[in-house]
């Protein structure tokens, strides 16, 4: 009897499909201001074409690609604000973006049969919530499809925060620069300080916090 109560308190998981191979990447490691956010697709049987990584491509092309991308595969994202970076740091946000994004997707389709992920780890034994079989790739957004398209939903995604971010802080140029420490921005910093979507545990904000 025992044995049985434990078995039917367990959650019900969905199989893995196994032609199920979702792509994982990220966008906005290296920002001093804004979210880092991770992109995770899920192509079925979409053939969508030029999907490349969306650091070489034109902000128009990767427009056009997120929109076929958003209509024609499956797609969520994960999202993880400055404070959490500042708290747990930029690796460790970055792999709890990835697994928000990849939870956010299985809610959606079922469990992956596997997770092709951008670089050279995974947030398997990183993140306690990450329960998924994960491959790491390096180079993995110029050389797999559903990496490609992830890494331009995460990008795309990401600069429509920092645009919308921009509006209501216009003195560090969010909207071009993307939170980047261009010369605009730490100008920007220098004369109007530090926003509570600065990354304060970064360099140049945090010298400028400890002033």
């Amino acid at each position: 009897m025992i044995k049985q109560r434990l078995i039917a308190a367990r959650p019900a998981f969905k199989p893995a499909v196994m032609s199920m191979i979702i792509g994982v990447d990220e966008a906005g490691r290296g920002p001093l201001a804004g979210p880092v956010v991770a992109g995770a697709v899920w192509l079925g049987a979409s053939t969508i074409a030029g999907l490349a990584d969306s650091k070489k491509l034109s902000g128009k092309r990767r427009a056009v690609l997120e929109a076929a991308i958003m209509a024609e595969a499956h797609w969520a994202v994960g999202v993880v604000e400055a404070d959490e970076i500042d708290r747990i740091n930029i690796f460790a946000a970055t792999m709890l973006a990835m697994t928000r994004a990849v939870a956010g997707l299985v809610a959606k389709v079922g469990v992956p049969a596997l997770v092709l992920i951008d670089g050279n780890k995974t947030p398997e034994g990183r993140v306690a919530d990450w329960c998924w079989p994960a491959r790491a790739i390096v180079g993995g957004d110029a050389t797999e499809p559903a990496i490609s398209a992830a890494s331009i939903i995460a990008k795309e995604h990401r600069d429509r925060i920092m645009r919308d971010l921009a509006l209501a802080h216009p003195h560090y140029g969010w909207d071009r620069n993307a939170g980047y420490g261009t010369a605009e921005h730490l100008a920007g910093l220098a004369a109007h300080g530090v926003t509570p979507h600065h990354r304060r545990s970064f360099g140049p904000v945090a010298r400028l916090v400890a002033v």
